[in-house]
């Protein structure tokens, strides 16, 4: 590292500390030839992340695109921005250890996921905008499907 005032070629770090959260490591520096003492920051640097949408296209993954959606879907709903936000998150990592490339589906499988866990109803409105509902049959079969997950997810664990 370089020192920022005398442009030193080789600095000497005096404290490690993590910061934020965990996502960075906070470093105290001091530079040998002119004594000036810094702060550097070491973060991982995330590959970007792709999602190939329906029809083919590609771009790039947007947190606040889940957001927006997962706002859409609980709106009047007992849902905290706070959740909303921890759902974006976990749908970020999840589809992240997928790899680099992941279809819009993927995506939406994940959040799916989620909200079937929180709420119901932001459940079947996320599920009719993303699994395109035609008619209202549409919507008695996932909710079907979600009154089976809801019995089997309830069911005592056999030993």
């Amino acid at each position: 590292m370089h020192c920022p005032s005398c442009h030193a070629d080789d600095t000497k770090v005096i404290d490690s500390r993590e910061a934020e959260d965990g996502a960075a490591i906070r470093r105290r520096r001091l530079c040998p030839q002119c004594s000036q003492r810094f702060t550097t920051y070491e973060r991982l640097e995330e590959l970007p992340l792709t999602v190939v949408k329906t029809h083919g296209g590609r771009e790039p993954f947007d947190r606040s695109k889940v957001t927006a959606g997962l706002q859409s879907a609980c709106k009047g709903r007992p849902v905290s921005t706070e959740q909303i936000i921890a759902i974006s998150e976990s749908v970020e990592d999840e589809v992240r250890m997928l790899g680099t490339e992941v279809t819009s589906a993927q995506v939406g499988v994940v959040v799916l996921d989620r909200l079937r866990e929180l709420d119901a109803v932001a459940y079947l409105r996320f599920a009719s905008v993303y699994k395109n509902f035609d008619e209202a049959a549409d919507f008695v079969e996932e909710l079907q499907l979600l009154q089976k997950y809801q019995l089997a997810s309830q069911a005592p664990v056999q030993a």
